[in-house]
């Protein structure tokens, strides 16, 4: 149940993490905080920017310093990319990638075919031969998807056991489970849990915003459609028509489309009181920097700001994760270990300063630990025909005097696919990390984003 009661938002500590909570969208006439420079698209790649709040959070929640934090992010950074290529490279036979949670993010990629193992060395990884293939323990996960209970709450492909995780919360469940299914138990890990994730109806994040006048989320990440200013947030927050007042309860705008379950997906559009704005809120009024949404690999460090229990760091255990809740089961989730308490749903996570998704759910606390879910916010994207707000979103200067457009299918704004192909200036790429184009992320100037074919 949502929150009937509010605490000041102007409190709230939000910031920049992933989780549930880190407000972006804030009224227009709430003055700036201040901002460190915006990095070049290339830059932020090649070093996973980070913002003195995250540096702070991961030291808390990880143990880094912020040195020992930057030469992580950028190493996380390195090998998201190489893993992207190495799964284009390899395609039906891979199985996996993870990094190996050190500061200098070791890459582990896993296949099916022995003969794989020396590219995959020659692209500075760790191969590991293995029996099944990422799409068929995906293929297997989707069948289990359409009959799961609440007695299974959860259920991921773990590469690193190369097997599918299921998670049972009533003895005998997840046998059940397999036999209505007729799923090869040597395929599935069972691990038993005492917790029931839920959603996080409670959240206020870095911005609080009130459903109907009443019931309380948290804004995920600003974004724009056209002229229109808004935000991206949690689909269990409210349904199409849904009015909301912001966290000084000025009329704010209403939900303009929603799904839960099955995903977990919603944007609000705002009045024309409010700008969207290119920042998670993060401790002590500091603006933490948007500057794009690649999404970053399992092992890698991701935080969060949450209205309830403000800044937490983790890291994301499971991509494409399903989760059974009591509404229904939501599939394409991330699985993180960063904790979070009710009052947390709807708002940001970040890694670095990529935009990662918006807190759907989860289980346990801050005080003894726990584990969350966010919604990709990619599909959020590409789904609503939404722009994040970026610090680097603003249009850069066309070609000079004489110089003829590049042309090609490439386009700013566009939710591309690992895997997607586009042309540009001539030449073909293809697409390495999912992400949303903006201006200066032009496929010659971002080969960690494009391979040139």
């Amino acid at each position: 149940m949502p929150k009937r009661h509010a605490r000041s938002a102007c409190t709230a500590l939000a910031a920049a993490g992933l989780l549930l909570a880190a407000a972006v969208g804030t009224a227009a006439a709430e003055p700036a905080a201040r901002t460190a420079p915006a990095p070049s698209a290339a830059e932020t790649l090649r070093t996973a920017d980070a913002q003195p709040e995250l540096l702070a959070a991961m030291q808390r929640d990880l143990g880094l310093s912020p040195d020992r934090a930057r030469t992580r992010l950028a190493h996380e950074a390195e090998a998201g990319a190489a893993a992207a290529r190495l799964q284009s490279r390899l395609g039906p036979a891979f199985a996996g990638a993870w990094v190996d949670g050190s500061d200098t993010a070791a890459l582990s990629v896993a296949t099916t075919r022995s003969s794989d193992a020396a590219a995959i060395r020659a692209a500075g990884a760790r191969p590991v031969v293995v029996a099944r293939s990422l799409a068929s323990l995906d293929a297997a996960k989707t069948a289990l998807d359409r009959a799961a209970t609440a007695g299974t709450p959860v259920r991921y492909v773990d590469p690193r056991t190369n097997t599918l995780v299921v998670e049972e919360a009533e003895p005998g469940a997840a046998a059940r489970l397999l036999a209505a299914t007729g799923t090869d138990a040597s395929l599935v890990t069972v691990v038993p849990t005492a917790q029931a994730p839920r959603p996080l109806y409670d959240l206020r994040g870095g911005d609080a915003y009130y459903m109907n006048g009443s019931g309380r989320c948290s804004v995920g990440f600003p974004v724009t459609r056209g002229t229109t200013h808004g935000f991206a947030t949690a689909g269990h927050c409210g349904r199409a028509g849904t009015t909301t007042t912001g966290f000084n309860r000025v009329a704010q705008g209403s939900f303009q489309a929603s799904v839960f379950p099955g995903s977990d997906m919603a944007w609000v559009a705002a009045n024309t009181n409010w700008t969207a704005t290119p920042y998670v809120k993060g401790s002590g009024g500091a603006n933490v920097q948007v500057t794009g949404s690649v999404l970053q690999p399992v092992g890698a460090s991701v935080c969060r700001s949450g209205s309830t229990t403000g800044w937490h760091c983790g890291t994301i255990q499971q991509h494409n994760t399903s989760v059974t809740y009591p509404e229904g089961t939501i599939s394409g989730v991330t699985r993180t270990t960063v904790c979070a308490e009710p009052g947390d749903s709807g708002g940001s996570y970040i890694s670095g300063s990529q935009a990662q998704g918006v807190t759907s759910g989860g289980s346990g606390n801050c005080s003894s630990g726990g584990t969350t879910f966010f919604q990709p916010l990619n599909p959020i994207l590409s789904a609503y025909g939404l722009t994040l707000r970026t610090t680097g979103g603003d249009p850069g200067p066309g070609p000079g005097p004489g110089e003829p457009e590049p042309g090609g299918t490439w386009k700013s704004g566009t939710v591309y696919a690992a895997g997607a192909t586009v042309t540009y200036g001539g030449a073909s790429y293809r697409c390495l990390q999912a992400h949303q184009a903006q201006a200066g992320w032009e496929p010659p100037n971002v080969p960690a984003l494009w391979q040139r074919l």
